[in-house]
């Protein structure tokens, strides 16, 4: 039996929209020419003496650990998790939830901004079929994938709920994600809802649900709609970032043929 792999990350990428403003990644590639100068200071090596007179090249990055596809640790919705135990970060994730056989909820027809529901989620396994198991993780493919790098991402798809993550979480999943640029609704959106109601429960309601339950997140995903919606086994190991909030993967799929 063959496996085939698909990339579920999008790429790192300086100059696109996929943050709010203020929040974008910097990137800047140091290259080949520069790099024999950069050899010549640090080790005295004559430029011209290198290999062509090139050295090496190389990326100075100005990150935060949520720009690009990233699995949100529980101590970035909340100190504590689980009704007051101390909330994990990223280094202490255990692995043994990242990887897991994978549930793809189709949500692209749901319009932005939309906060998803328990009774949601239940339709859509009832409709592929699965029922949900300790360990499943489950993909959330939104109209978002389809905006990557443009003007409204940041603001586009629906997002998940407190009710839907709890119910989520009380049937045993750990980790899930989402192509959009959060697990909860656009922010916009949310305020938008708390301005006509006053809860302001409702602000952040899907990582906020983190204090009550123990989960992880990825957000960014690419390729959701290149998924069947289940048969395949997730992979999506995070960077161990020190007492990290986040930390920056690049999750696959895994077919079997």
């Amino acid at each position: 039996m063959t496996s085939r792999i698909i990339d579920l990350s999008v790429v790192l990428t300086a100059g696109l929209r996929t943050d709010p403003p203020g929040l974008e990644p910097k990137i800047t590639h140091v290259g080949h020419d520069s790099g024999a100068l950069e050899f010549e200071r640090m080790f005295g090596i004559p430029a011209d003496k290198q290999l062509e007179g090139k050295g090496a090249a190389v990326e100075l990055c100005e990150l935060s650990t949520h720009n690009g596809t990233h699995m949100d640790a529980p101590w970035h919705y909340h100190p504590t998790m689980d009704n007051g135990k101390p909330a994990l970060t990223i280094d202490k994730v255990p692995l043994e939830w990242c990887m897991g056989p994978g549930v793809k909820l189709d949500f692209r027809h749901l319009p932005d901004g939309h906060v998803c529901t328990a009774a949601e989620v239940e339709a859509e396994l009832d409709r592929i079929g699965h029922e949900l198991k300790p360990g499943d993780i489950v993909l959330v493919n939104t109209r978002a994938g389809s905006r990557y790098g443009q003007d409204d991402y940041v603001s586009a798809g629906c997002g998940m709920g407190r009710e839907a993550t709890l119910w989520l979480t009380s049937r045993g999943m750990r980790v899930c994600g989402t192509d959009a640029w959060s697990w909860d609704a656009p922010l916009m959106s949310q305020m938008k809802r708390i301005r006509e109601t006053g809860d302001y429960s409702l602000f952040w309601e899907g990582h906020k649900a983190g204090a009550e339950t123990v989960y992880c997140h990825i957000e960014k995903l690419g390729n959701l709609e290149a998924l069947p919606p289940t048969g395949f086994d997730v992979m999506a190991f995070p960077v161990k970032v020190d007492r990290g909030s986040a930390g920056w993967c690049r999750p696959v799929a895994i077919l079997k043929d």
